[in-house]
């Protein structure tokens, strides 16, 4: 079957045009930069295109998307190369830990060979590489310092803003991440690059550093971001808004069945989403089942018309989703099958092994505890409540520091030091209701033990600007903070600084354009309203 399916991308490559080709490449894409230069090399011979993937957690089905511009790809005569990124999954916070990342590498080799496979994607056209194979080497390695002598720290961390795990100290790693991605691109021999729209920022770092190296810009391809089923991106550490590709038809079932699929709404709609962007590319049609009543089976050979037909509600949800369930088990059990052998099986357990069974399930192992062993992210672990500053006044031995004490609703007030001196007077702190994080490992700064965090939103610039979130007007010192639908729950007494549960939870959190604090897309609210900021919107929390 590979051989047709490699006969057939052959024939269809040297038959297509120029201008074919290009549209091969750049359908369903969002953004291309280096249209020109794009049209400039196909005219000349076939375009040489990775596309990277750091191997963190365990793919979704959204992976589907790239997969199927790989496809694409071939169909149009390039030569793709795969990297897998595991030096860069390191890099990012550790999301892959150094003694596990071999492991992940062959995990994501294995995973994604599978899912070409299922899409009838002939591997042998493809080039498979890791990361670490060269990014050690003595050239690159000194090109990597070549870099960090023209790069900014600025403009490092503002290229990995949407990419790179945000907190409010980052480390060293993280600033390096956007610039190694930019090298790849020379290493790698190719001339484009294919990634998400996330990626932008890295990709336009790449075009205006490159060059001063002495090395050319390349092509960049973006695809968009696929609604997760909740609505937002989906995401390998959002558990709801994915559907692993491992999956069983039961749980594929129950995730579909909570997926968000309002009647007639195609904005944010990861259902309708995965049908435009995988089913569609991969086989030119779509075919809904349903009840003879509400108009019988029906065969989509575009798009266009499945979405207008969707929005004036001529299509249920639900006839919708069981669709394209179909579909789904269609593309996943020969992965299943795969991955049902001993060697495959033994692989996953070692790769990602359960963390549940380190835990000594004693004092404080399950949320709510004293915040012992258990590391699994629940808003409603931190404890954030509504304070008012009582004083401020400067640190006594930092010029940077102010010394606050704040009423968090306790017999007595808690003493705060922030490095707000440089972004608010002391008048505009004194007696205003802040947020404020409670339940930190206390911390000396400079002599002086702070007690908590006073929470602000910030923008990196120049210069930068920070501002302390709001609480909803009417609240009181010690009303509690959550996160839209975590309203239940007890938070640990102390939050175990070596798990980095805040760390975790602050890198999503961000204010919306409507000016309130989310997590995840979810608001931060009282039981009075939603918490907010004045001027900042888009920004950090931290």
């Amino acid at each position: 079957m590979a051989n047709k399916s490699e006969s057939k991308l052959c024939n269809m490559a040297v038959q297509l045009s120029c201008d074919e080709k290009i549209n091969l490449i750049t359908r369903n894409l969002q953004e291309v930069l280096g249209e020109e230069k794009l049209k400039q090399v196909l005219e000349e011979r076939e375009l040489k295109v990775y596309w990277g993937t750091a191997t963190t957690g365990k793919p979704h089905v959204a992976y589907f998307v790239p997969m199927s511009k790989i496809a694409d790809f071939l169909k149009a005569g390039c030569e793709v190369t795969i990297l897998f990124a595991d030096l860069h999954a390191y890099l990012d916070n550790m999301k892959a830990p150094w003694e596990l990342l071999e492991l992940r590498v062959q995990y994501y080799e294995q995973l994604i060979k599978a899912m070409l496979e299922s899409i009838g994607v002939p591997l042998d056209k493809l080039k498979f590489v890791k990361g670490t194979d060269f990014q050690l080497s003595k050239e690159y390695t000194l090109d990597v310092y070549r870099l960090s002598s023209v790069m900014t720290e600025h403009d490092a961390k503002k290229a990995g803003a949407e990419v790179v795990k945000q907190v409010e100290y980052p480390l060293l790693s993280c600033l390096l991440y956007p610039g190694l991605q930019a090298l790849d691109e020379e290493y790698l021999k190719v001339d484009a690059q294919f990634g998400g729209v996330d990626q932008r920022k890295i990709f336009t770092l790449a075009e205006k550093y490159l060059p001063s190296l002495g090395y050319a810009k390349r092509v960049h391809l973006m695809n968009p971001m696929v609604p997760g089923l909740t609505g937002a991106k989906m995401s390998s550490s959002e558990e709801e808004s994915k559907i692993d590709l491992l999956d069983s038809k039961e749980d594929l079932k129950k995730k579909l069945k909570k997926a968000f699929c309002e009647p007639g709404n195609i904005q944010n709609n990861g259902v309708l989403s995965f049908v435009k962007y995988v089913l569609f590319p991969l086989r030119g049609e779509f075919y809904i089942k349903r009840d003879p009543k509400w108009g019988g089976d029906k065969t989509f050979t575009g798009y266009e018309e499945l979405e207008m037909e969707f929005a004036k509600e001529m299509i249920h949800p639900g006839d919708l989703k069981a669709s394209v369930e179909v579909a789904l088990n269609q593309l996943l059990d020969p992965i299943r099958k795969k991955f049902e052998s001993p060697e495959l099986l033994k692989l996953t357990s070692l790769a990602y092994p359960d963390s549940s069974k380190t835990k000594t399930g004693g004092k404080g192992s399950e949320a709510g505890g004293e915040g012992g062993e258990n590391d699994e992210l629940v808003p409603s672990r931190v404890d954030i409540r509504v304070g008012k500053i009582i004083s401020v006044e400067k640190h006594p031995e930092a010029d940077s520091l102010y010394l606050e004490k704040i009423d968090v609703g306790e017999a007595d007030p808690r003493t705060v030091v922030s490095g707000l001196v440089d972004y608010i007077s002391p008048e505009d702190l004194q007696d205003r209701m802040v947020l404020v994080l409670c339940n930190l490992k206390p911390q000396k700064m400079r002599g002086i033990e702070s007690q908590a965090m006073l929470l602000c939103a910030s923008i990196e610039g120049n210069p930068r600007r920070v501002e302390p979130l709001d609480p909803p007007e009417g609240s009181s010192p010690g009303e509690q903070v959550f996160v839209e639908g975590y309203e239940t729950g007890k938070p640990d007494e102390k939050l175990n600084p070596k798990k980095k549960l805040w760390e975790k939870m602050q890198a999503d959190l961000k204010i919306s354009e409507e000016y309130v604090a989310q997590w995840k897309d979810k608001e931060l609210m009282t039981k009075l309203g939603k918490i907010t900021c004045k001027t900042l919107k888009g920004g950090n929390i931290s």
